[in-house]
């Protein structure tokens, strides 16, 4: 049996008359910058995400990026970020001029701890990144409080985490502001690159749009020294083709979830501890015969990945930070032995109960 690591095909086949129907209309509208697709993309997708505003945008780093922006964080200033996650959110402190302070992650959820995060505040520190790696929700009530008592700004890498919660309020809505990535592959994904910025605050969503925009609000009037980072028409129109399916996609997702966590049992194989409102954008098991385990699975056919092999206090791009192998244990360890296995809408039970058998017999 074959399975592949992600099955797209699944996914876009039953919806492909919505999908085509997107693409003819932004076709016959001929209007593919800043127009009806976006701006109906933006309104479901907040009410979606139970917040006042959306302002889509190139991809999710620019996301994250415009927050950090529009938070006046720049030179001088320290952002407290995991150091187990995809350097993209690292990325975004770097270009606004900002100082990326990592945290290792608490190795049982894979994400950072506001107990760990507070050992790292120093008097230049200004904000606090939480990234909802995997799909999984970080101690919001926990992070909430930190920042409230010393005063720092919260943003959330939602990249990940397409409708998850955190005791029943959706990811992204915590903070000053969440960054999306609708990366094709993601939990809801477009046909290309995309991203969004969630937030309640008006000023915020004001900012982000005007930064995205050249630094305008009105043509020809920069206010701003911005970016060009907006949402086209073809994605924000398959998007909101997608989006009525994301609930029914994320129930999929976790009921897949629950059968391998209830099938897998293997000596040499770790799953993360439990958490109730993850979406499973990826299923992530541990083994410290990692590199073994994928050979093994690749030759029964099944196909996956890693995410993320190398910890970014030891990527090359950041060694002037002056870390050093040993710094972050957890990360090192999550990055050594991390494997995600395959999981999407449209799985068959036949291919996960092969999934399971074939990983039990390692």
């Amino acid at each position: 049996m074959k399975i592949p690591y992600l099955g797209l095909q699944k996914i876009h086949d039953p919806i492909r008359k919505e999908l085509d129907a997107a693409y003819n209309r932004v076709m016959d509208r001929e209007w593919f910058i800043d127009g009806q697709e976006d701006h109906a993309f933006e309104e479901a997708f907040a009410a979606y995400c139970g917040v006042s505003y959306c302002v889509g945008v190139g991809n999710g780093l620019d996301a994250l990026r415009l927050i950090l922006m529009a938070a006046g964080i720049g030179e001088g200033d320290e952002v407290l970020v995991p150091a187990n996650t995809f350097i993209a959110s690292v990325l975004a402190i770097s270009y606004v001029g900002a100082t990326p302070v990592l945290v290792d992650p608490d190795p049982e959820t894979a994400l950072i701890t506001p107990e760990k995060a507070a050992e790292k505040i120093t008097d230049r520190t200004r904000a606090v990144m939480v990234v909802h790696l995997y799909g999984r929700v970080a101690d919001m009530d926990g992070f909430g409080r930190l920042c409230r008592e010393r005063n720092l700004v919260l943003v959330e890498d939602t990249a990940q985490a397409h409708g998850a919660d955190w005791k029943g309020k959706k990811a992204g809505t915590f903070g000053i502001a969440g960054g999306f990535s609708f990366y094709p592959g993601k939990n809801l994904g477009a046909l290309g690159d995309a991203g969004a910025v969630v937030t309640d605050d008006p000023k915020i969503a004001e900012v982000v749009r005007s930064l995205g925009n050249y630094g305008s609000s009105a043509k020809y009037h920069h206010d701003l020294v911005g970016v060009n980072s907006r949402l086209d028409e073809f994605q924000a129109a398959f998007l909101a083709a997608k989006l009525p399916y994301l609930d029914a996609w994320t129930a999929e997702r976790r009921g897949i979830a629950e059968k391998y966590a209830r099938g897998i049992h293997h000596p040499k194989i770790r799953l993360l501890r439990e958490d109730p409102g993850n979406v499973f954008h990826i299923f992530p098991v541990f083994c410290n015969e990692r590199d073994a385990l994928r050979d093994y699975l690749e030759s029964a056919g099944i196909h996956t990945l890693i995410h993320y092999p190398i910890s970014v206090h030891l990527q090359k791009a950041y060694a002037p930070l002056g870390y050093h192998r040993g710094d972050f244990p957890a990360a090192e360890m999550l990055a050594e032995t991390e494997l995600s296995l395959p999981l999407y809408p449209g799985m068959t039970d036949d291919e996960i109960g092969y999934m399971i058998d074939t990983l039990n017999r390692f």
